[in-house]
C-alpha cells in the first residue's frame, strides 16, 4: 500500500498536535486547517503548512440561550 505524502489535519488542540507529530515522525507533510482564532496555536506552529478556512464558527442559538 502506498504511503501518503501529505495529510490534511482537520482537528484542533491536543489531537491535532499528536497527529502532526506522528506525521513528522513518519516523514509525512502535515497541513493543518485552522480558523482565524487558531492561526497561532501550537498545532499551527508545528504543522508544515496551515490553511485558514475562515472566521470562527458563529455561536449556536442553544449556547446563546444559556
Amino acid at each position: 500500500m502506498a504511503v501518503p505524502e501529505r495529510v490534511l489535519v482537520a482537528n484542533r488542540g491536543e489531537i491535532a498536535v499528536r497527529i502532526i507529530r506522528a506525521c513528522f515522525d513518519e516523514g509525512i507533510e502535515a497541513v493543518l486547517a485552522v480558523s482565524e482564532p487558531d492561526r497561532e496555536s501550537l498545532g499551527a506552529q508545528l504543522a508544515d503548512r496551515t490553511v485558514c478556512i475562515g472566521p470562527a464558527a458563529a455561536a449556536t442559538s442553544r449556547s446563546m440561550s444559556r
